[in-house]
């Protein structure tokens, strides 16, 4: 069988990995249009933050690795631009070099996203950068250094912006954030949101909400991000207003596209073409709690989906249940934590929902180190079942909110979370757990 597949990093590598693991024999052509495969995009901004470490440190494994160790045919270099379905082949071209076709039994796009960049004038100047890729890393790590960066406008306030926040303050950048959208973080609790924006006003960002951005111009000594009614000078610029997903290959095919056009797969990770496969932030999946179509890129669905087309193309059907949009990242000294359905997200799908807000504590009474936990809980009225959580706080947030995506999957309801036996002891928390005080208080609603 000869085994195809589009894209080198984290659903692509897993997929070759277990497909080699499985069927020794089987041919696999992996094409990776950048010469990385096998990092930790994730951990970017934290290595962009320290000066001395060398973003190569994120590299999980080699291409040779996976060339010599593992006997995959891995193509670095190779960027695949067409899929003749009539014909099984995928075509494209070497990295400034010749053209390249290969046939397929069977193909897996894993072709990941890429950043939102605004078709506007001054978006392409050298200053404005984007952080995805690890070469784009290894740009803005370089350019910070060789450049003595001292001011950086983001664009955008999701995920990547807040953490890149105190990336540039740990290098002595001034940061000022800005965004067309008039709420700070309109996913996020108003009460929790405000815990963030106050934590990044005491850290010296300046926030600007509601600032639609018409150009980017440049200075004798830098740039400038023009607004209708601001205008905000830098160093550099980057932007981080979110990813889409790269579906435009799978299009031109005629593969059927879902959620945010991103490309519509089943349970099994099957496209509309019985032969190809997708997965990763390329592709939808479904969600636990809604039984729905959903695009929500994040690196552990890309490895386990990898894992599941592998263990379906040599013939192990592996059905995927879905996702809770489960996500932890970090803002100065505050965790923030989410898993499930907003108030929002739970009424567009359908639900009768209620919500409550508490404020606890990250250790029991009295213990030394203690700080606030702010935990908003989201429940269905009708049936009580759990819908969602979201947590900030400095301790005791990241991984607490692992509970609720369990519950999540198991269809709990708030009452019968409250039972659960959670861990206690001083140093950790309260005997009552903060997410049991949560749950108490929202079973009182219901």
């Amino acid at each position: 069988m000869k085994f195809v597949i589009i894209g080198g990093d984290a659903a692509g590598m897993s997929a070759a990995s277990r497909a080699k693991r499985k069927n020794p024999d089987i041919d696999i052509i992996v094409l990776e249009q950048t010469h990385d495969v096998s990092y930790s995009a994730c951990g970017m901004p934290y290595n962009i933050a320290d000066p001395e470490r060398d973003m190569e440190k994120l590299v999980v494994r080699r291409a040779e690795v996976f060339i010599e160790k593992n006997k995959i045919n891995l193509l670095t270099g190779h960027r695949a631009t067409a899929i003749d379905r009539s014909a099984k082949k995928v075509s494209g071209k070497i990295i400034g070099g010749e053209s390249f076709s290969f046939d397929y039994d069977k193909l897996f796009i894993a072709t990941g996203a890429s950043p939102v960049i605004p078709e506007l004038p001054g978006f392409d100047l050298p200053q404005v950068m984007s952080l995805k890729s690890l070469e784009q890393g290894k740009q803005i790590k370089s350019y910070i250094r060789e450049n003595r960066i001292k001011k950086a406008v983001i664009i955008g306030m999701g995920y990547i912006a807040l953490e890149m926040c105190e990336a540039f303050e740990k290098r002595g950048v001034k940061v000022s954030m800005v965004k067309p959208g008039p709420v700070f973080l309109p996913w996020l609790s108003p009460g929790l949101s405000d815990v963030i924006y106050d934590e990044l006003i005491h850290k010296g960002v300046d926030i600007y909400s509601g600032h639609a951005i018409q150009k980017i111009e440049s200075l004798d000594n830098g740039v400038q991000v023009v607004c209708a009614n601001l205008t905000l000078e830098a160093d550099m610029v980057l932007v981080a207003m979110g990813v889409k997903p790269c579906s435009k290959m799978a299009d031109e095919a005629g593969l059927d596209l879902g959620i945010s056009h991103s490309i519509a797969v089943d349970r099994y990770l099957k496209t509309s073409d019985k032969d190809i496969y997708a997965a990763g932030d390329c592709a939808d999946t479904y969600h636990v709690v809604t039984d729905q179509k959903c695009w929500i890129p994040l690196a552990l669905i890309a490895n386990r989906a990898g894992w599941a087309v592998a263990d379906n193309v040599t013939g192990t059907q592996t059905r995927l249940q879905g996702i809770a949009g489960t996500s932890v990242f970090k803002v100065f000294s505050l965790e923030v934590a989410r898993s499930g359905l907003n108030l929002k997200e739970a009424t567009d799908a359908g639900f009768e929902p209620v919500e409550n807000s508490v404020k606890t504590r990250s250790r029991a009474h009295g213990q030394p180190g203690s700080t606030p936990i702010h935990i908003n809980m989201t429940a269905d009225k009708k049936t009580g079942r759990l819908l969602g959580a979201q947590m900030v706080g400095k301790e005791g947030v990241a991984h607490r909110i692992n509970s609720i995506a369990v519950a999540l999957h198991n269809k709990m309801t708030v009452e019968d979370f409250s039972q659960t036996d959670l861990a206690y002891a001083p140093p950790f928390g309260p005997v009552w757990d903060p997410l049991l005080t949560a749950a108490n208080q929202l079973v009182k609603k219901i």
